[in-house]
């Protein structure tokens, strides 16, 4: 039998104020790690719905996506299983809102305020290296409309490729 290869989406949110950026601390199964909120697509889901829920599940606070930042493609070998992982990740950047009185989700430990330099002093605890890569794009001011986007997901019918 032939492994079917899914790539995973994932999303995160850019969030500046005052030169420091919201991060979040997370426990994961290789340790604690440093994030931006970010999480996968869900079925149904537009990417903004996507980046709007995993922001407000991960800081307790609403976030509007104002423009995609970029489109990162990364592969790597799963820990757990030993197979290739590639993950696509789309990266917004937009306007913290309202707090709630809500927990984090599993795993979340905190979230912090950290500048650039805080950032690149400690790439040893990124989750990836689009952590930093995405902060660097975003203060180069590398910025896409979200109307690029389909935001609408919907059902299709059977596609002829």
């Amino acid at each position: 039998m032939n492994d079917v290869w899914k790539p995973s989406v994932t999303v995160a949110a850019i969030i500046e104020r005052d030169g420091r950026f919201l991060m979040i601390e997370e426990a994961t199964s290789d340790g604690i790690r440093i994030n931006q909120p970010a999480g996968h697509l869900d079925p149904n889901e537009s990417l903004i719905q996507a980046v709007v829920r995993e922001t407000l599940e991960e800081t307790a606070h609403d976030f509007t996506p104002s423009a995609l930042v970029g489109m990162y493609m990364a592969r790597y070998v799963s820990a757990r299983s030993g197979k290739n992982v590639t993950y696509l990740r789309f990266a917004f950047c937009g306007e913290l809102g309202a707090q709630h009185d809500q927990a984090l989700d599993h795993g979340i430990l905190r979230i912090m305020w950290m500048t650039r330099d805080e950032l690149a002093a400690c790439q040893e605890r990124h989750r990836s290296p689009q952590v930093l890569q995405c902060i660097d794009d975003y203060l180069r001011g590398q910025r896409a409309p979200l109307s690029m986007l389909n935001t609408h997901p919907s059902v299709c019918g059977v596609a002829n490729v």
